[in-house]
């Protein structure tokens, strides 16, 4: 089935849900194999619905199939075989021993025979495995979490889980848009069109024919919606007086033949699926090529209506009303096309590295640091804000007598600690990076016979691998400490050209390509290739994944110089997207990259061609002041917001956006002497982003100080001088002890003293389209049907003494949440508890979700332990002892893979995350003659880079780097202020928000915790509120709004702050004086006054 017939069921199964076809939808869900609805899964589990769950579950897979799927229909006869048991219904029980689960004998006989024993007990609990079985319910909802797991680890099932992002009633707005077009070409169109079927093509009656019926009696457009289906389709048109837009891709929808078995709607004119051409009633076609490999995208993407002009259509044609004409992004009929502004296209910087470059990388953290290789295999180092070449490096190796070679590729590691090369001839060197110009060789490896093609780095196990690939057609993976070996994939007969490693659903893999187009995939085993797929060109192909993991793109030139840009199904191992605009004959190999998850790029025709991964069209090219080679080498850093491109005359052209100018011009007069390096490279990892922030909206950018030598502190005193609003208050609550957005944005969820907990949740409306939270338009205090309260446990304790926590699940679906009694699981959309465990003692007093598994929690406890809890099977993993007071702060790193721990003994503690065990630990810097209260909390929270945290204590901020436990920059309130009640980093990191117990609340900037902006108690407090009894004892930051930020105050108040529209951001930062931001040697951290303006600038 094609791509658009894919399409075409997607919108078909959302029209039966619409219209609440049920059983129809999850027939043809099942049917079609492409959507595995997991609600509907679910429910029928629950239900005890076997046979309909095992009829569902054969549309996607079937017994055999994997080992994944052998384990789900083995759970799931399993569990039926207990109930029946359960029941004493032995017959029942036998009939699914010998029909169910004998299939499964020949593959495990021993357990087979176990279970067969289970039919000659009285009580099958009586076998010690099943002992703790509980009730039917319970026993199905554990189940149901591991047939989740399996689900989800299945590769059967990947792409097949998500439901495509559609807007409502899709299908039936396609409908309206054809009758437009229809409507368009009516040689006497009349305002109130006839429209009763869809059976034929529209077409207006004679002027003198009958007179067509208003739309109010028109059965079609007057019908009332179904109650939760579509409105009217008058709602959408088709001919409603405000302007249409019209999809771009329409026509491309209109030139494809349907691969769909029924017969085309009177000619395929109806829905757009059948027809060969546009009328010819418009002057200059627009249709893209016809090209049953090609899939148009939607025309409903936002991005596409914002990026197209209007194109005029002829004059011949008559328009009732006043619609948007459709253009064709890349086609030469219509107007010049602009960039997206968020593309690198300006040239910023040209650097002569003094021969050609083959491969560069960027930094991932230190994101103005480029690395680059040449083809007389140089290495060089760049700090592209200041222009400085730190790293020169000729080729010399033991390994080689020949020195004519040259770089294929040089890569960083993903913490920027090691970069590799790989060379033309037979080595690999790996080398270390220690900062500024301090780089020292660290491996050679004699890696192939032959050239070194590619190299990557990966981290299966949980330990920093390289893998490498080359000219005697293999693939060999080594660790990256020692140089020892540990796999070599055999199974490509041809040279391999390129190694791509992932993971995905913890499963960690290699994709790699050989110059015959061969593609295979690689487990971290010996048991051979996992898939074979072919590489459109079937010769030189690389492939990248989106930053954010989720689509797999690649980049192939063939031997006759013909180039693709793809995107993979990779479950189907077929070609999902054909990406348009390369030339006939290619003069090179055309390399790509990917930019965020968003944009493709690719040097091709001396241009550099830029995509909308979502739009197979040709978006835009730049010829970045020309002096391009045919196909330039290119390489984006992780943000995006520079381009490196290869120029002739051995040049580098670094292209940059407006965030990417600003962020050059902020080390533009940077020099990398020796007194500085170490710690200019501290702060530079600050601005470091570990994740994708495709979720993140852009934030506004310092604008450069050079305007204006004179800096003065923001200070908000006046209600009007920033936005804030105080949510609706529940008259029960007095204190606010925890405070949280929810991950989606649109809500804020606390926890009161009392142990209530309170759900405030945004709408969209006319006054704020995208219902995310923001101080402009006030919450509904959100509360189910029922009535009830989220409360804990409070059995033998006072809540208001005790300490409260709570973490929120990835999907916003559960909180666990404790006040000193045990804790509880509850249902964020019922409010229900969904369990309770772990009475004190010891009581919890912070709890966080392990990165990877939300099935593990990390329990801090008043006794000073931490337990490693696994809530599928109610045990404690594992109990860590390291602290001597009660745990106040839990934070994992998924990239360094540990837990961070602080107490209120002002320790910090690094542990593993893969043994628990204990790896470093650090008391913190108190200063003297401030000691901290005997309550005193020290919380702990990753920066986006994973790799530094922020330290919050009553008498400080501090920035630690982890691997060393090092404090790189600390801020100490200036003696007698008030001290630190909480504070955070804004969501992209780049800045902290702190609130004091004197009812300030101060933002700072991140990098260097240099203060910048003060929220005095009077611009949000009324003047009748005595401050020492009201203070913000919580802050949190909203997860897509760099700016926002929320405060929970002591009487029970939740104040939502946003800056000023017409500012857009907290103030500006300090400049930085004679280097300060950087001149404090690495042994000594920057303390709270560095220098005399950061001194005079505290509070």
């Amino acid at each position: 089935m094609s791509s658009l017939s894919r399409e075409l069921v997607f919108l078909i199964l959302q029209f039966l849900d619409e219209e609440k076809f049920k059983e129809t939808v999850h027939k043809l869900e099942q049917e079609s194999g492409f959507y595995f609805n997991m609600k509907y899964f679910e429910d029928e589990v629950h239900n005890g619905n076997w046979d309909e769950v095992e009829k569902y579950l054969s549309g996607f897979t079937k017994v055999d199939d994997n080992r994944y799927s052998m384990k789900i229909f083995f759970e799931i006869r399993k569990q039926k075989y207990l109930e029946a048991l359960d029941k004493h219904d032995r017959s029942k029980a036998v009939d699914i021993l010998v029909k169910d689960l004998k299939v499964f004998a020949t593959f495990n006989e021993e357990l087979f025979k176990e279970i067969t024993q289970l039919l000659t007990l009285e009580n099958f609990r009586e076998n010690e495995q099943l002992s703790k079985y509980g009730d039917t319910k319970s026993a199905r909802a554990i189940m149901l979490v591991e047939l989740k797991k399996l689900i989800e680890a299945n590769p059967l099932f990947r792409d097949k889980l998500q439901f495509p992002n559609l807007k409502n009633s899709r299908l039936r707005t396609l409908i309206n848009q054809s009758l437009n077009w229809q409507h368009q070409l009516c040689k006497n169109p009349r305002p109130n069109p006839d429209i009763k079927t869809l059976f034929v093509d529209h077409s207006c009656g004679q002027p003198n024919g009958a007179r067509a019926p208003s739309p109010a009696n028109n059965p079609l457009l007057g019908a009332l919606p179904k109650a939760g289906g579509f409105p009217p389709l008058g709602a959408h048109g088709p001919f409603q007086p405000t302007p249409a837009a019209v999809p771009a891709p329409l026509a491309g929808w209109m030139s494809n033949a349907s691969a769909v078995s029924h017969p085309a709607v009177s000619g395929g004119a109806g829905i757009g699926l059948g027809a060969s051409s546009i009328p010819a009633a418009l002057k200059h076609p627009r249709t893209p090529p016809s090209n049953p490999s090609v899939d148009y995208p939607s025309g409903d993407s936002d991005h596409v209506a914002k990026r197209t002009r209007p194109m005029g259509l002829s004059d011949e044609v008559n328009l009732p009303v006043n619609v948007m004409p459709v253009s064709f992004p890349g086609h030469g009929h219509g107007p010049a096309f602009n960039a997206p502004d968020d593309l690198p296209k300006t040239v910023a910087r040209s650097l002569n590295q003094g021969s050609s470059p083959m491969s560069m990388d960027f930094h991932p953290a230190q994101q103005t640091l480029l690395l680059v290789g040449t083809n007389v295999g140089d290495i060089g180092l760049w700090e592209v804000g200041s222009r400085e070449r730190l790293v020169l490096r000729n080729f010399k190796a033991a390994l080689v007598k020949d020195p004519a070679v040259s770089v294929n590729r040089v890569i960083w590691s993903p913490d920027g600690n090691l970069f590799g090369v790989a060379y033309s001839r037979h080595i690999v060197q790996i080398y270390s990076y220690h900062g500024g110009e301090d780089v020292r060789q660290h491996l050679e490896i004699d890696a192939h016979v032959g050239g070194v093609n590619d190299l990557a780095f990966s981290t299966p196990n949980k330990q920093l691998c390289v893998i490498t690939c080359g000219d005697d057609k293999t693939i060999k993976v080594w660790d990256a400490g020692t140089g020892a070996k540990q796999y070599t994939f055999e199974g490509h007969e041809a040279p391999v050209y390129s190694v791509c490693p992932h993971y995905k659903e913890n499963i960690q893999f290699i994709f790699s390509t050989a110059l015959d187009g061969k593609i295979k995939a690689w487990l971290y085993d010996n048991l051979g290739s996992r898939v074979d797929y072919e590489a459109p060109g079937r010769w030189c192909t690389t492939m990248a994944y989106s930053a954010d993991g989720t689509r797999l793109f690649s980049c192939g030139t063939s031997k006759d110089g013909e180039s693709y840009i793809v995107e993979w199904n990779e479950s189907e191992g077929a070609v999902k997207k054909h990406y348009q605009g390369f030339r006939k004959r290619s003069l090179g190999v055309v390399q790509f990259d990917t930019m965020k998850n968003r944009y493709l790029a690719a040097g091709d025709e001396f241009v550099i061609k830029f995509w909308d991964m979502d739009n197979v069209q040709l978006l835009t090219s730049i010829e970045a002041d020309g002096g391009l080679p045919a196909s330039p080498r290119i390489r984006f850093n992780k943000d995006g917001t520079l381009l490196a491109v290869s120029a002739n005359d051995n040049v580098i052209k670094v292209l940059a956006n407006t965030d990417g100018t600003r962020l050059l011009r902020t080390f533009e007069n940077l020099s990398y002497d020796t007194s500085r390096t170490s710690e200019a490279t501290k702060v530079f990892m600050l601005n470091g982003d570990a994740r994708s922030l495709g979720d993140v909206k852009p934030r506004i950018t310092e604008e450069s100080n050079d305007k204006s030598k004179i800096w003065k502190l923001t200070e908000i005193n006046e209600p009007a001088q920033c936005r804030s609003l105080r949510l609706p208050e529940n008259l029960r609550v007095t204190k606010i002890s925890r405070l949280i957005y929810t991950n989606s944005g649109n809500a804020i969820l606390a926890l009161a003293s009392n142990a209530i907990h309170l759900l405030w949740k945004w709408q969209r409306s006319d006054r704020n389209s995208t219902g995310k939270a923001t101080a402009g338009v006030a919450p509904q205090l959100w509360q189910p049907s029922s009535g009830i309260l989220m409360t804990n446990d409070v059995t033998d304790t006072n809540p208001e003494e005790s300490v409260s926590c709570f973490a929120l699940s990835k999907n916003d679906s559960y909180v666990m949440s404790a006040s000193g009694g045990k804790i509880s699981l509850f249902n964020m959309m019922t409010f229900k508890t969904m369990t309770t465990f772990m009475p004190p003692p010891p009581a919890a007093t912070f709890l966080a979700f392990h990165p990877q598994d939300n099935n593990i929690i990390a329990i801090g406890m008043d006794d000073s332990t931490i337990q490693i809890y696994n809530v599928r099977v109610d045990e404690v993993k594992s109990k860590l002892k390291g602290h001597s007071k009660r745990i106040t702060g839990l934070a994992f790193s998924h990239v360094l893979n540990v837990l961070v721990s602080s107490g209120a003994d002002a320790q910090i503690c690094v542990w593993s995350s893969d043994g628990w065990e204990k790896q470093k630990t650090r008391l913190l810097q108190v200063p003297a003659g401030r000691p901290a209260t005997a309550q005193s909390d020290t919380r702990v929270q990753f920066h986006q880079d994973q790799i530094h945290f922020l330290v919050v204590h009553e008498t400080q901020l501090a920035i630690y780097e982890t691997t060393k436990l090092e404090c790189v920059k600390q801020w100490l309130p200036r003696e007698p202020s008030a001290p630190i009640s909480h504070a955070t980093f804004s969501c992209d990191s780049q800045l902290v928000y702190a609130s004091f117990l004197d009812a300030t609340v101060c933002v700072f900037t991140a990098a260097n915790l240099r203060l910048r902006c003060r929220i005095n108690p009077s611009a949000y407090l009324p003047a009748n509120v005595s401050v020492p009894n009201v203070h913000p004892l919580v802050i949190a930051a909203h997860p897509q709004e760099p700016n926002q930020f929320a405060i929970g105050l002591s009487d029970g108040g939740v104040h939502v702050f946003e800056p000023v529209e017409s500012e857009g951001k907290w103030g500006v930062p300090p400049p930085a004086e004679n280097g300060s931001a950087s001149s404090v040697p690495a042994s000594t951290p920057s303390v709270g006054g560095a220098s005399g303006s950061e001194q005079a600038q505290q509070r």
